[in-house]
Order: C-alpha cells, then sequence, then structure tokens
C-alpha cells in the first residue's frame, strides 16, 4: 500500500559548512510565484539552542534582510522557513545567504499562539486565524453527552474576523468546524465509526500539546490525537495521529497548513474502508446556504456537480457581514488517492435549505490500509480570504504548494 512521506522541496549539496555561512538558490521553475512559501535544511550550519540564523537576499551588491524562522522539524533536522515575497516571475532565480549568529532578544513577534489552557489561538498582528479545541466541548443541553469531544478547529475566520465554520448544527451534532475522523475503520475483523459518534462505537480525542511556535513567518502547533473504538471491554486507542498546523505570514489572507500524520498504534493493522465520506471535512458557518454562497473547484464544476467528483481543490465563497468570504481548500498531490474525491452537500440538502459542507475523502472509492510498522501523511493547505477566488489565483497557489521552488543549498559558496 502506498506510503506518504513528506517532501518539502529538493535539496543538493548540503556539506559540512565551517564558515557559519551557506548560499540558498531558490529557482521558480515553470510557475509565477506571490508570496510563495519555501524552506530549506540548514543543518550545515549546525544551529543550537544557544544561537539563531540570520537570512538575506543578494539583489546586485546589496543585501536585502528577509524574516525568517528556524525550526527543528519532527525528525530534528533544522529547517529554515520564510516568505519568497513579491512577484517572482517563472524560470527566474533568486539568491539567499544563512548566517548562523548568537541568539538576541527580539520584538514582539508578528504571527503568535495564544493559549488559554483550553483552545490555542493563531493570530497574525492581532487577528484571529483559526482556533484549535483541545478540551472537550459538551453538545447543547438536552442533547446526548456522546455528541461532545475534542481536537478540532473552529472558529476559522477570514481577514475581516468573520467565522466561517460551524459546530454542533442541530441537523449534525457531530459536524465540528474542521475535523478528520474515519467513517469505517475495520480492526481486528470488526468495523467502527468514529465519524458519526451519537452511534457510540467510537471517537477521536485530542491528546496533547507537543509544540507551539511562532515568530515573523508563521505561527503553529503539533498535537497528537487519539482514535478510540468503544468495546465491551471498554475503549481501545487504535490508531495515533499527528497535526503539524502552520499559518503563514503572507499578504493576502490568511494562508495555513494542515498536515495529518496517521499511525495505527497496535500490532494490528487498521483498514480504511471504502465510504462515502470520511477523512477531512468542513462545516460552513449556519449564515451560508445555496441563497447565498457559491462552489468551484479546479476540473470547473459548480456545486451541483461536485458530489463524487475529483479535484485538486475547491472553494466555497458567501456573504458575510463584511461583504464575501471564503475558503480555498487545496489537496496535496503527494496524498492518498490524489487527486482525490469530494463529498459535498448540493443545494437540495437538509431540506432544501443547501447548508455548506465540504469533504476530502481519499477513502470515498476505495480502501485504504494503515500497517502498524508505517506513517502515513495527509497534506491540506487553505486560504482564507475577502472578496472572490478565481480559478486562476486558485491554480497558482494551488502550484506552489504541489510544486514548489527548487532550493538549493551550497556550503561551499563562501
Amino acid at each position: 500500500m502506498k506510503t506518504i512521506f513528506i517532501s518539502l522541496v529538493m535539496l543538493l549539496a548540503i556539506n559540512i559548512n565551517i564558515a557559519g555561512k551557506i548560499r540558498i538558490t531558490v529557482q521558480s521553475g515553470s510557475h509565477e510565484r506571490i508570496d510563495c512559501v519555501v524552506s530549506a535544511d540548514v543543518s550545515a550550519l549546525n544551529p543550537n539552542e544557544k544561537s539563531a540564523v540570520e537570512l538575506y537576499e543578494e539583489i546586485g551588491k546589496q543585501k536585502k534582510p528577509v524574516p525568517c524562522q528556524l525550526v527543528t522539524e519532527k525528525v530534528q533536522t533544522p529547517r529554515l522557513y520564510w516568505i519568497l515575497d513579491g512577484k517572482t516571475d517563472a524560470g527566474a532565480v533568486r539568491t539567499f545567504f544563512a548566517r548562523k549568529v548568537k541568539k538576541k532578544q527580539t520584538a514582539g513577534a508578528l504571527m503568535t499562539v495564544e493559549d488559554n489552557q483550553k483552545t490555542l489561538l493563531l493570530k497574525k498582528d492581532g487577528k484571529n486565524i483559526l482556533q484549535y479545541n483541545y478540551t472537550r466541548v459538551e453538545p447543547p443541553a438536552g442533547v446526548d453527552p456522546s455528541y461532545g469531544r475534542s481536537g478540532f478547529i473552529h472558529p476559522a475566520y477570514s481577514p475581516d474576523g468573520n467565522i466561517l465554520t460551524t459546530i454542533q448544527p442541530k441537523d449534525h451534532y457531530h459536524h465540528y468546524g474542521i475535523w478528520n475522523p474515519w467513517t469505517r475503520i475495520m480492526y481486528d475483523g470488526k468495523t467502527y465509526d468514529l465519524w458519526n459518534i451519537g452511534d457510540k462505537q467510537g471517537t477521536v480525542k485530542a491528546k496533547k500539546i507537543e509544540n507551539t511556535f511562532g515568530g515573523d513567518v508563521f505561527a503553529g502547533y503539533n498535537a497528537s490525537l487519539d482514535h478510540s473504538i468503544f468495546q465491551p471491554e471498554g475503549e481501545k486507542v487504535i490508531m495515533n495521529e499527528l497535526w503539524r498546523i502552520k499559518a503563514w505570514n503572507v499578504s493576502d489572507g490568511f494562508l495555513w497548513d494542515f498536515e495529518s500524520y496517521l499511525h495505527p498504534s497496535t500490532p494490528l493493522p487498521v483498514l480504511l474502508k471504502e465510504y462515502r465520506y470520511a477523512g477531512f471535512g468542513y462545516r460552513a458557518t449556519e449564515e451560508w446556504t445555496k441563497e447565498n454562497c457559491e462552489m468551484f473547484t479546479s476540473e470547473g464544476k459548480t456545486r451541483q456537480q461536485i458530489d463524487g467528483s475529483v479535484a485538486r481543490w475547491i472553494y466555497i465563497t458567501g456573504d458575510t457581514k463584511t461583504g464575501r468570504s471564503g475558503l480555498l481548500f487545496m489537496g496535496h498531490p503527494d496524498n492518498y488517492n490524489s487527486p482525490e474525491p469530494l463529498r459535498i452537500w448540493d443545494e437540495n440538502a437538509n431540506g432544501g435549505r443547501g447548508d455548506a459542507f465540504i469533504n476530502f475523502a481519499p477513502t470515498k472509492n476505495k480502501d485504504w490500509e494503515l500497517r502498524p510498522d508505517e506513517d502515513y501523511l495527509l497534506r491540506y493547505r487553505i486560504l482564507s480570504y475577502e472578496g472572490g477566488m478565481t480559478k486562476e489565483k486558485a491554480d497558482r497557489l494551488w502550484n506552489d504548494y504541489a510544486n514548489p521552488p527548487v532550493i538549493i543549498v551550497d556550503s561551499n559558496a563562501y
């Protein structure tokens, strides 16, 4: 079965760097770039807890300081992130150098995370981007307590502060903003439903906040979750999940990445069985109905045509208090069963109201077996925007994500 591994950029020629300085060449490739997220492995600089990394762009004889952010990732590889700011033409080459310096006091970061011991709130220059709920949220009074859960994103905001998600709507109490459960899981010869939690077959729970990140380039967090089944002898965790969320400091809208790492937690495999919906889901604000919102996909399909089709991206735009706002959802080409099938509600949903629901459902038309000795990755990028979206802009943003610039790191240049 296909295993998904992360691959952000192509890296070449990394050697031991004695001078504490490396050259980084960015090749835009065949696509035009605008405020494109890029990163490089800077392990050649040997950064440590007492050091930092500074980045400069070489423009002729000038050295332009570039905001950057250093992070040690899951595999302990020091990685430097920055935004390839402005417009970069297709076929262009931009040159940077990075150097190791002593860590020093810095002014307040633009991208921050606030933790109130119940939720994490990601912010850009004081504006709310999204909230991760890591403590259990109970359902409304009088509703079966089994509908309560943790480990989901709500609210997700537009740049003007409009809330674009909802949770626990009366028609589907198990809908939770942006969330990632599976509907038909076969484990040890039996099938369980962890999506329709009111059926009391299983659930997903937030486990731990592993890390939080803030800086001039992104804010984010790593959070672990448990996927559990309910058996006569008690609750059993059969799969672990790690979310890695990063919201980027770009000039146009709120851009953020969602990465889900899945790993069976027992010696037995987990089979995600074919079903019409499962995985990365989005329930829109209840203000959006068939009367005031629209959907469109990379394949040119509109709302009444989308369900069951496949797409690289899908956007939804609807009326808000400040005008029009929307979300563009992009699936990574390395995802299982990419381009992924979509499950959406058409305009007849909920008795003709046409409430909005979107689901990238990689198991909509085929099973997916997860082996206990492997990790599996699903990746999505989301843009929250004001006004409208066009196919041309969505294609450009998807290409930045799916076909990023080539990064060449040369530690022998100085």
